[in-house]
């Protein structure tokens, strides 16, 4: 039988050596830990037009494809399997705002080298990935 992966964008917003970080609130999964702009793709749509759709919904911002460079993708295991595309953000059209108050209470920039103890562990490991250029892992199997 083949497997059918709900599949994820994860935004790394990435500026003067600082990551965008939210803190998720009131959604039912991992409240109160940090992650960065985040979502799932709908039916029809490709990685790069997901990431573009969630960061003006997330955060107001405009990207276009050269925008984005995928860094890391991950084969995932949390309630279900997963696949997850890890993205840096380095240029964007506007101005970065909390344009969902309901689903995040902080919207913060942190420095690469001291980031919050309290982000949600597989993008934790992503951002190392990241950092170590490992572009494909798999976590939580």
């Amino acid at each position: 039988m083949r497997n059918k992966f709900p599949v994820a964008v994860h935004l790394f917003f990435i500026s003067n050596n600082q990551i965008l970080f939210l803190r998720r609130y009131n959604t039912g999964f991992e409240d109160g830990k940090y992650s960065v702009v985040a979502g799932h793709l709908e039916s029809g749509e490709t990685v790069t037009q997901a990431a573009i759709r969630e960061a003006v919904e997330e955060v107001g911002v405009v990207l276009t494809n050269e925008d984005i460079q995928i860094v890391h993708v991950m084969n995932r295991k949390s309630e279900e399997e997963r696949i997850d595309f890890f993205m840096v953000i380095a240029h964007w059209s506007g101005e970065i705002v909390n344009r969902e108050p309901t689903k995040c209470d902080n919207l913060k920039w942190f420095p690469i080298e001291s980031l919050p103890s309290t982000i949600i562990p597989y993008v934790s490991h992503a951002i190392q990935c990241y950092e170590k250029r490992l572009y494909y892992s798999e976590f939580g199997w």
